[in-house]
């Protein structure tokens, strides 16, 4: 389900821009993650650090992409997340005694220090190399066929990344219960 409430600006800006244009489907994704983040606060009390940062990158990108009515900025947002989230990522990793990795799921499983590293830095190679195909897509194909990437390209190899982290994760995984035969 948070997944789905993640994705509501995408697609709300997927269906806009079907039915109108890039600089309407912009000012809907804009308003729809203000409205996504004014929600969560009401809700919840609090907001993801995430959702505060796509938020803002998205009211400078998309405002100028409005204001200059240049499509260019709207299809860099993309890329500047993930570059920002991995170096998050990455110096996290580098300068706290806990990556921001193992800081969200640590609390469900226990892995070994060297395997939180591996997968704190193929974290950080997934999203250098969503913002990096994000660029190829936007600067290589028409726009219509970047705006279907956003959506489906960004969640189908982000969903196929997952699962792969998890069968990775299914190798490492430390028990706490004891084997067979009380061990």
């Amino acid at each position: 389900m948070k997944m789905l409430t993640d994705l509501f600006p995408v697609i709300l800006f997927f269906v806009a821009y079907q039915l109108y244009d890039i600089y309407v489907a912009t000012a809907v994704a804009i308003v729809a993650a203000a409205a996504q983040v004014v929600y969560l606060k009401l809700r919840h009390g609090k907001v993801e650090t995430a959702q505060w940062v796509t938020l803002v990158l998205l009211a400078v990108f998309g405002g100028l992409t409005l204001a200059l009515r240049d499509p260019t900025f709207i299809k860099w947002k993309p890329t500047v997340v993930n570059w920002l989230f991995a170096a998050a990522f990455l110096f996290s990793q580098m300068l706290m005694q806990r990556s921001l990795l193992r800081r969200m799921m640590d609390h469900a499983i226990s892995l070994p220090d060297p395997v939180w590293s591996r997968l704190n830095l193929a974290w950080v190679t997934f999203f250098i190399a969503m913002g990096v195909l994000n660029l190829y897509v936007a600067y290589n194909y028409p726009e219509d066929v970047w705006v279907n990437f956003k959506l489906f390209g960004f969640l189908g190899l982000t969903v196929l990344f997952m699962l792969l982290q998890g069968i990775y994760l299914s190798r490492h995984m430390q028990s706490d219960e004891p084997g067979p035969g009380g061990e």
